[in-house]
């Protein structure tokens, strides 16, 4: 018998490769790879530019992972860092003009996804309650992780 917790995360953690299957196969059509689509998504919401620390929080990314990601998308001309006094982690990133349409192409991607897969399934209401319920399971996972699972 499969059990809640078992159900739970076998759920969780298919939807997540299936997620990067997508945006993988999704970002070989524009000749990158599918590790920048998240980036590319996260900064397009900020004119202003992200630091890598702020896109660590924001994508929930480790430092490492961020920075390689960050100077393979430099590298190829979507994103640069703003001329600032501050230098490295804390300098701030914005996209290109070729990162901006390669942002776009994500959105509009992620769109027609969202829309395929959840289009008449759901009606804007249940899809607001479902991602709400996602939140709060999310934060109470990560309370648990934290502070451990309660003693009854």
């Amino acid at each position: 018998m499969v059990t809640r917790f078992e159900q739970f995360t076998f759920i969780i953690s298919k939807i997540y490769r299936e997620i990067q299957k997508i945006e993988r196969d999704e970002m070989i059509k524009q000749g990158y790879r599918g590790a920048f689509a998240i980036y590319l998504a996260s900064l397009k919401r900020y004119d202003e530019g992200l630091t890598c620390a702020e896109l660590c929080e924001l994508c929930d990314k480790d430092k490492a992972a961020v920075s390689r990601i960050i100077a393979e998308m430099e590298e190829k001309g979507l994103v640069k860092r703003l001329k600032t006094t501050e230098k490295g982690y804390r300098a701030k990133i914005t996209l290109t003009e070729r990162g901006t349409e390669v942002a776009e192409f994500v959105s509009e991607r992620a769109l027609a996804a969202v829309n395929a897969v959840s289009g008449e399934l759901m009606t804007d209401a249940q899809r607001e309650i479902f991602y709400s319920t996602l939140d709060t399971l999310y934060k109470n996972l990560r309370k648990v992780s934290k502070e451990g699972i309660p003693q009854e």
